[in-house]
């Protein structure tokens, strides 16, 4: 199926690993020239290698997306190589791992730095050339924690759910432009931050992270723990022209995990 996406520029905040990755893969599969940042240098040369392979331009860029000015000099790089940004993919690191009574000041504040701030600038850096061109598609990668908050994911699960309250605010305000902005909720996919989350909460339980694994996937409906692979291809529809009356959602894509109505 052609998505309709051939030639447009995407901007894919850490895509070197994981989830950003898995976006920029199916991106560049539809044609798009792919920009991507990332903090490792041997990431971002894989990962560049990977999208070449599709035969699109490609930029990476050494950027940090938990800093203001890195942002800019990324958006400055990517629009003076390949053009004007058409796709937007928001990815951040999730925030610190932890109970309310465990969290400080200090992991707020660095929550809302690293996970909604960024946001925030990343769209701002985009906006103004998509409604001066009449078409856009903003997609943040947040979590299932904005529709089901965990108790160890304090932080995120707060600012998730802020970042669905954005991801509307800003549907309503550019729908007008031929702007879509949705976030796409990811349940549990196999990345490092699953590992991660794994490790730490196995040791609480006092099980393996393989039991912990088996645990996670015996309580999904479909029986297993997502793949990267599986949620691009949801975010390269998102962006695509056949996605354009969808805007302002917040879309779980768990497994069926969360099944709340609403």
């Amino acid at each position: 199926m052609d998505l309709g996406i051939r030639g447009k520029v995407a901007m894919v905040a850490a895509g070197s690993k994981g989830l950003g990755r898995a976006a920029a893969l199916a991106l560049a599969a539809e044609g798009c020239a792919v920009s991507v940042c990332g903090r490792t240098a041997e990431a971002l040369a894989s990962v560049k290698a990977e999208l070449e392979g599709f035969g699109v331009a490609v930029v990476t860029v050494s950027a940090d997306v938990s800093k203001a000015e890195d942002l800019v000099r990324w958006h400055q790089i990517t629009e003076s190589t390949l053009g004007p940004v058409d796709i937007l993919i928001t990815n951040t690191g999730g925030p610190k791992a932890a109970t309310f009574d465990h969290l400080s000041d200090e992991d707020w504040a660095a929550g809302v730095e690293t996970t909604l701030m960024n946001v925030v600038r990343m769209s701002r850096l985009v906006l103004p050339g998509m409604r001066a061109r009449q078409w856009g598609r903003i997609v943040h990668i947040t979590s299932l924690v904005a529709k089901q908050p965990y108790p160890l994911l304090t932080i995120s699960s707060t600012l998730r759910a802020g970042l669905s309250g954005l991801t509307r605010t800003l549907a309503l305000e550019t729908a007008k432009d031929g702007i879509t902005v949705n976030a796409l909720l990811p349940g549990h996919v196999m990345t490092d931050r699953q590992t991660h989350l794994a490790e730490v909460k196995s040791k609480t339980e006092g099980i393996t992270v393989t039991e912990h694994f088996a645990r996670q996937a015996a309580a999904i409906p479909a029986g297993r723990i997502g793949t990267p692979e599986e949620i691009g291809a949801v975010i390269a529809f998102l962006c695509s022209a056949s996605a354009s009356y969808l805007t302002g959602q917040s879309l779980l894509v768990d497994g069926g995990l969360v099944q709340g109505t609403f």
